[in-house]
């Protein structure tokens, strides 16, 4: 403790960038800036802001401009304006992309459920020998997300373990690790936690234990966001895929039985109909429960091969050039 608290009274050298996440937070940002900039005024001699406004609807970008205007912030802060809103991992791929910090703070909300020495601790962790620190809170989760992180895990293609993050520090080296296997990052957490680099999490106790809970924003695009990676990332659909094959088996050798048992008992039911429409059934049903699988892979395949543009920014705006 003593030696984080001697780091911590002197400015820390390296240049820091924050990528903020904003889309209809107005009424949370003024309290995450009052709660980070003195943080990082007190710690950095050098800090960028870039916030990356996803096609904020609310008065988001004027609570952060006049922020600015009457703190009268000397730190450079840029704003990506998206063209249209394309979610947060596109968003945040554009604001790390702009960021040139020797390290990258990326918050993925703004909701503060944590002490500021939380940030400092996660960049010591990354300063001991990590790339990649992230904070989680140890307050409740829904059951839809416990269900996601247990399924990902058991059935990822990778070594790396995922769970709820609060917000992460990124080495530029791993930055630049993703950057040369020229892989587009769909989902961060997961291409973080098996890009071959050091990780590590921070676990903290939540102001707040049903914050996460209560917070519908946050959660209002990971639906979409856990299916998509469940097909990056792991082999859950092609598991899916052998057990609706091993029912099929099953299916057709229990009709093989009936239909001999049927013969030696001289059953006679309506002449063709039991094995007529149950192989119709299952027939169809198989047939369109592998076409799913496999277009919405071939979607995968054509999305990755074929989209150059991963997101579309409208314009960056310099509020302050530092």
């Amino acid at each position: 403790m003593d030696r984080k608290m001697e780091k911590a009274a002197k400015k820390e050298k390296k240049f820091i960038s924050l990528v903020v996440y904003l889309h209809n937070t107005e009424s949370y940002l003024k309290y995450f800036l009052d709660t980070v900039i003195p943080f990082y005024d007190s710690h950095f001699e050098q800090f960028e802001i870039v916030c990356v406004d996803d096609a904020c609807q609310d008065g988001t970008v004027d609570v952060l401009k006049q922020y600015v205007e009457e703190h009268k912030l000397k730190t450079m802060v840029n704003i990506v304006h998206m063209s249209f809103f394309q979610g947060l991992e596109s968003s945040m791929n554009a604001g790390r992309d702009i960021a040139i910090g020797d390290f990258i703070y990326e918050f993925d909300d703004i909701f503060v459920d944590y002490e500021p020495e939380v940030i400092w601790e996660v960049y010591d962790r990354l300063i001991a020998g990590n790339d990649i620190v992230a904070a989680s809170s140890k307050g409740k989760l829904r059951f839809t997300s416990r269900m996601f992180y247990s399924l990902y895990n058991k059935t990822s293609r990778g070594n790396g373990k995922i769970g709820p993050e609060t917000f992460r520090i990124i080495s530029r080296r791993a930055v630049n690790r993703i950057k040369s296997m020229g892989q587009y990052i769909p989902y961060r957490k997961a291409v973080y936690a098996n890009c071959g680099l050091k990780t590590d999490t921070v676990a903290y106790e939540s102001k707040n234990n049903r914050v996460r809970l209560d917070n519908k924003i946050v959660a209002s695009e990971r639906t979409t966001l856990a299916l998509d990676s469940f097909i990056y990332f792991t082999n859950v659909l092609e598991r899916a895929s052998a057990v609706i094959s091993g029912l099929f088996l099953l299916f057709t050798v229990g009709m093989g039985v009936y239909i001999v048992f049927d013969t030696f008992n001289q059953t006679k039911p309506v002449e063709g109909w039991l094995s007529t429409m149950g192989f119709l059934a299952l027939g169809f049903f198989g047939v369109f429960a592998l076409l799913t699988i496999i277009l919405k892979y071939l979607s995968v395949m054509l999305n990755l091969i074929f989209k150059q543009q991963r997101y579309l920014v409208s314009d960056v705006e310099k509020v302050v050039k530092g």
